[in-house]
């Protein structure tokens, strides 16, 4: 009865310190995952369209762009150096950008790392609350983000329940140091 208490406490506390972090969390980006606005530029929506067609855009890369008149900005991580490349390649050939700002930080190789990244994509996809939901698309809303042993998650889920479950999971993985949970709720 004990532990039940404890267990419980515990998840509950995870539950409120992961909605108050969310609530301060403000981005300041489009994700190329993320649909836009229904006022979206011609411009934005293009660059959205041809970051989710890069061939090797997965989901433990993270890539953002801001449009500015003709300057788009491209912000995130990748695994690849080249899809870093190819991001501002396809990006330069949209019709009305002049020019291409890459902030993208390609993030270090490390034999760890894709231990935590295979791991935490178990814990997070292996869950069949969700992955009939997510898991079963061209590209998954959840991107699992591993720099160094911290993780942190970007994208998009339908509420706040799948929300605290993904965090749960993520939380879950072991030789982890620290999770942040980036998620957005859809419509909120």
């Amino acid at each position: 009865m004990m532990r039940t208490n404890l267990a419980m406490a515990a998840l509950v506390s995870i539950m409120l310190v992961s909605a108050a972090f969310a609530a301060d969390h403000d981005k300041k980006h489009n994700d190329a995952f993320v649909p836009g606005p229904d006022g979206e530029t011609r411009i934005a929506r293009e660059v959205r369209h041809q970051l989710v067609m890069l061939p090797y855009y997965g989901i433990f890369d993270d890539i953002g762009f801001l449009v500015a008149g003709g300057t788009v900005t491209l912000v995130g991580q990748v695994t690849r150096p080249t899809l870093k490349s190819d991001a501002q390649n396809v990006t330069k050939r949209v019709e009305g950008v002049t020019e291409v700002v890459n902030n993208i930080e390609v993030l270090p190789p490390s034999p760890m790392d894709d231990q935590i990244r295979l791991a935490e994509y178990r814990a997070i996809y292996g869950d069949p609350a969700l992955s009939t939901r997510y898991g079963f698309r061209a590209l998954p809303s959840i991107h699992i983000i591993v720099k160094n042993g911290h993780v942190t998650l970007e994208g998009v889920v339908a509420n706040q329940g799948d929300k605290n479950i993904v965090n749960i999971r993520a939380n879950s993985v072991p030789n982890v140091f620290s999770v942040t949970n980036d998620l957005q709720v859809e419509g909120g």
